[in-house]
């Protein structure tokens, strides 16, 4: 069978042209070339840009990466294991304020908190009603006891006064002459004149305007002390405090608030507490007619507000806080303690002589005891353990462990440890060292190494530029870097992207 396709002629397939850059290709190819050279310069400027901020990141945070100071490799000498580390010669010396044990008398004090109390507080009130005509003080003056300070209407009692006496005269009359009658009466009957009843009535008369008499003379008494009550008198010597009462009103008797209130205060007196554990020692001294010296300070304990000697203790101690009352005495000629106000006591109890005493603020407390750290001829410190005595708030005693003449630390003993290498400074320099975490740190000075720092390891990363500067900052510090003549190894690399076209 024959194919009937046979007979036709197939179609001849299109020849194509030769390989070779054609005009048509060659301005695709371009573009491609065009743009992947812009991606790899992209991507080199990425990583560039990135491994020098993580350079110089590692630089802020003391050296630690592979090419900052003091590591691995870094000629810095801030790193751990280069010579400006901890463990090296030039290792940094913790600052911290010394003080030196000394050897003095001291005495043993008895803190406790207590409230100034008057000697005496008086409400000054009218012994008698009626208007108030003048005041004759000034509010807040120191007044002595009889000064008048008020005066009230004074013409009623002055007019009951006068009729008193009038009355009293009138029977004072009366009993002179029966008094004359019984005198004539007696002679008549010596005569056997009269009978006797009429002699024995007339000294009942006579007794009874004698009784009369009495009378009157206390109602004139009376009369007296009413019209003196209307001028009012201090009771006793004091400040007096604010009026009640102005002239022109009518005061009574019965007045809550008076006319004002005096208060004593020289002398005054403090009462506080202290714990009954040490009430034997204060007993034993008051018991032996010792008297004890008190000083009362304010509420800070920074100023001293008077000197006193102790009174007397309460009869009782207080179950449900286990203290005792004290009384204390104080001349107050100052007038620096003042009713009611609150105060810090000191009573001193002993004096120890020749005691060794170190500040409160040495003393450290851990798993061995109360210990202290001492302060070498080397600069080093040493862990002490030392066994405390009595003390006075700001120093105490030392029973063992210290001699004098020996420094401890004060200040600065939270990151000490033993063996350590210290430097002692001066407590004003101290303070200046302290920068408030909210105040920036100053620029550091570049390095010849590469790295940010001072000179001196620890101390110089102080003055570290932090990572967290603009990435404009570091790219200007890195193009700077790379147009010297020792550039960085990373400004080096910075040609690498266009290498790998």
């Amino acid at each position: 069978m024959s194919n009937p396709e046979q007979g036709h002629q197939q179609p001849t397939p299109p020849s194509r042209p030769p390989k070779g850059p054609g005009p048509a290709r060659s301005p695709r190819r371009k573009l491609i070339a065009a743009a992947l050279v812009v991606l790899l310069a992209g991507g080199g400027w990425y990583w560039y840009s990135h491994r020098g901020a993580g350079s110089d990141t590692q630089a802020a945070q003391g050296g630690r990466g592979p090419g900052g100071p003091g590591g691995a490799s870094g000629p810095g000498a801030g790193g751990r294991g280069g010579p400006g580390g901890p463990g090296g010669a030039g290792a940094p010396r913790s600052p911290v304020v010394v003080s030196t044990v000394a050897q003095r008398d001291m005495d043993v004090t008895l803190n406790g908190l207590g409230n100034v109390t008057p000697v005496s507080n008086v409400t000054v009130r009218a012994q008698v009603s009626g208007p108030l005509l003048k005041v004759l003080f000034k509010e807040g003056q120191m007044v002595k006891a009889g000064d008048v300070l008020a005066e009230i209407d004074p013409r009623p009692f002055q007019a009951a006064f006068d009729q008193a006496v009038g009355q009293l005269a009138r029977d004072q009359a009366l009993l002179q002459n029966a008094r004359l009658d019984q005198k004539r009466y007696r002679t008549l009957l010596q005569q056997d004149s009269i009978s006797s009843q009429q002699v024995d009535t007339q000294d009942a008369l006579v007794r009874q305007y004698e009784g009369v008499v009495k009378t009157d003379q206390g109602n004139v008494d009376n009369a007296r002390l009413q019209l003196g009550y209307t001028k009012v008198v201090a009771p006793v010597s004091g400040r007096i405090g604010l009026r009640q009462v102005d002239p022109g009103n009518i005061v009574n008797t019965s007045d809550t608030n008076g006319i004002a209130l005096i208060t004593q205060i020289q002398p005054i007196a403090v009462l506080y507490t202290i714990p009954e554990d040490s009430l034997p020692a204060v007993l034993k001294k008051l018991n032996s007619g010792e008297k004890m010296p008190v000083q009362a300070w304010d509420r800070q304990m920074r100023n001293q507000l008077g000197d006193g000697t102790l009174l007397t203790t309460d009869n009782q101690i207080d179950t449900t806080t286990g203290t005792v009352k004290m009384k204390a005495i104080f001349p107050n000629a100052d007038g620096m303690l003042f009713p009611n106000q609150f105060v810090n006591v000191r009573t001193r109890v002993d004096t120890l002589k020749d005691a060794t005493v170190i500040p409160v603020a040495a003393v450290q407390r851990g798993q061995q005891g109360t210990f202290v750290y001492v302060v070498d001829d080397s600069s080093k410190v040493k862990v002490q353990v030392v066994t405390l005595g009595p003390g006075d708030g700001t120093r105490t005693a030392v029973l063992k462990g210290v001699e004098p003449g020996q420094r401890v630390v004060v200040d600065g003993a939270d990151r000490l440890k033993e063996g350590m290498t210290v430097e002692a400074v001066d407590p004003a320099a101290r303070a200046a060292q302290l920068v408030p975490a909210s105040q920036p740190r100053g620029r550091g000075r570049r390095r010849e190494g590469g790295g940010w720092g001072g000179a001196s390891g620890a101390q110089g990363e102080r003055g570290e530029r932090g990572a967290s500067a603009p990435q404009g900052e570091h790219r200007r510090q890195r193009e700077g870097a790379s147009s010297g003549a020792d550039a960085s190894g990373a400004a080096a690399e910075a040609p690498a992207p266009r290498r790998q076209q």
